[in-house]
């Protein structure tokens, strides 16, 4: 079964029966037969004549080892460079890193098992295994959200999957039924509408603002359900942290604002969390930088750990909130690794529904990275983790740099809307030397809008197509976004397009219901790949194409 904590904390918690929330789809489901037989299997005087599982002699590898990177590879002071001319290394030139400076150590996972490790061997971890993951990877993940997240219930529990996507898909459908409503930010995560789409779940968009979903808004569309249309909305799913795509960071004061409304209509918060541990600090010019850089000190892991903004965990009195962790972010996508935090009673169910679906991620993965983090050690961890968002934010900075540095930037601080709260740039073209006052003024044309990300990998771009003079004729399928993001496109950037991410589309190819969504495009564009010199190439080009679009 899934690992369930034993340590008791000092909170004041309520015991709430939460069942109701199964879905008829996910109550379907026993203990699968031959997954059944798994806690007879650890017996070591146990003679199997059982499952067909082969004999690990078979088992065409005899060991697996990996030399890995020593966990304060990276710098935790935010800086970037770009490469030296000729530089072919991509370490180099996706981070400023130098391979030849790299320091390493070895890890070994040999097939044979031995006293001490932990069952991370490969007779075991190439074995069918259970739905919960190896011993070491449930013993790990639980350790790390109790230290990490702080739940309030002590009867939390872990259960791995494989990435946040997987996660949420068992989500809705052990929650959900067919016809039911998740609720949503308005802007979200692209394959979670997507996946609500097939079990026909309808999504009911809430508006959000500088720090994410809005709890005003979100109680009058609760409260003002009209049961018409079925099931008053009992799922929420939200990405709190770098909400995607609007990089939004959801402060503790807002999580309880929500959270006080989920206990009051009975709602159970799905929080996808992949971005938290890249939260930064807020943007600020290149100048402003350079003078902060000498006095800024390397604090410690508890510091780092002090300062990210609580999980909806650490408030959660009811066992409401069923938390999506994810290594893709932090180790590498590939391992398809991750796990829930939760009440024991849908960690049951997510295990169940894993039983006969994805069964356990893959051995092979868990084993390599559960050596990673032994090696390293749970301090270690944290010491990576300082470093990545080190270097996303120094990749943030210089991405938002060279926007700067192209356009004219008119920073205010937005009063309405989904930037509400929040500090706004609004980008001008700068005018061409030589060019008359006149010119000038005709070049004053407000082409886009965005706000520097507090977490995550993206910068969300509105962009005011109003002010085209090109515009969306009778014939032509195709929004003047897409219009835009086809001539961006063609000339050697891809972005994100922002219909993609919008609750206000039935993802199903059915029409959206936003009557300004035509003028008012938006674009995601992501800074955690590219080159420094691709990043300025690619908002020269950016800037080359809305001058064209716009014809300034």
């Amino acid at each position: 079964m899934a690992y369930v904590s034993e340590k008791r904390q000092e909170q004041q918690c309520e015991d709430v029966d939460l069942s109701h929330h199964i879905s008829d789809y996910a109550r379907g489901f026993r203990v699968s037969p031959l997954k059944g037989l798994q806690k007879y299997i650890g017996r070591e005087d146990m003679i199997s004549f059982s499952g067909g599982m082969p004999h690990p002699a078979v088992f065409p590898f005899a060991d697996i080892s990996a030399n890995i990177l020593v966990p304060d590879s990276f710098s935790i002071a935010p800086t970037l460079t770009s490469p030296p001319r000729g530089a072919l290394s991509w370490l180099w030139r996706l981070f400023g890193y130098d391979p030849s400076q790299e320091r390493t150590s070895p890890i070994r996972v040999s097939k044979v098992p031995a006293s001490g490790d932990a069952g991370l061997n490969l007779a075991t971890a190439l074995q069918y295994g259970p739905a919960t993951g190896l011993a070491e990877t449930q013993r790990f993940t639980h350790a790390f959200s109790a230290r990490v997240f702080r739940p309030a219930r002590s009867d939390f529990a872990t259960l791995v999957h494989t990435g946040n996507t997987d996660a949420w898909g068992r989500c809705a459908r052990a929650l959900l039924n067919s016809g039911d409503t998740v609720l949503a930010e308005e802007w979200t995560y692209p394959s979670a509408l997507a996946t609500a789409t097939p079990i026909r779940i309808d999504v009911l968009p809430v508006p959000i603002d500088g720090i994410g979903m809005r709890a005003d808004k979100l109680r009058a569309l609760l409260a003002g359900w009209d049961d018409k249309k079925g099931r008053r909305p009992h799922v929420m799913y939200t990405v709190p942290v770098g909400q995607n795509p609007s990089g939004a960071t959801m402060d503790l004061k807002r999580k309880r604002e929500i959270y006080d409304i989920c206990v009051e209509f009975d709602v159970i918060i799905v929080e996808d969390d992949p971005y938290y541990f890249l939260q930064m600090d807020e943007y600020v010019s290149k100048d402003v930088r350079a003078g902060r850089a000498a006095s800024e000190g390397e604090g410690d892991n508890e510091a780092f750990l002090g300062s990210l903004a609580p999980s909806y965990l650490s408030i959660d009195t009811q066992g409401r909130v069923i938390r999506l962790d994810t290594f893709s972010k932090t180790i590498a996508p590939g391992m398809r690794l991750g796990w829930f935090t939760c009440s024991p009673l849908f960690a049951e169910r997510f295990e169940r529904v894993g039983e006969t679906s994805t069964q356990s991620p893959c051995g092979l993965g868990q084993a390599l990275a559960m050596q990673l983090l032994r090696t390293w050690t749970p301090d270690g961890f944290v010491r990576w983790l300082r470093g990545l968002r080190a270097q996303y934010t120094a990749r943030r900075d210089f991405f938002v740099d060279a926007l700067a540095g192209t356009f004219e930037l008119e920073e205010r601080v937005a009063t309405q809307g989904i930037w509400e709260g929040a500090r706004v740039y609004t980008a001008y073209a700068r005018p061409h030397r030589g060019y008359r006052m006149m010119s000038e003024k005709k070049s004053r044309v407000p082409l886009f809008e965005f706000v520097p990300p507090s977490a995550g990998m993206f910068v969300w771009i509105k962009l005011n197509l109003a002010a085209s003079p090109r515009h969306r004729t009778d014939d032509e399928e195709d929004t003047l976004e897409m219009q835009f993001w086809t001539h961006l496109a063609d000339a050697g950037v891809l972005t994100a397009p922002g219909w993609f991410f919008s609750a206000h589309i039935a993802h199903d190819g059915a029409e959206h219901a936003e009557p300004d969504f035509d003028v008012e495009g938006h674009l995601r564009l992501s800074f955690s790949l590219a080159t420094t010199d691709e990043m300025e190439r690619g908002v020269k080009l950016f800037e080359k194409t809305l001058r064209e679009f716009f014809q300034i």
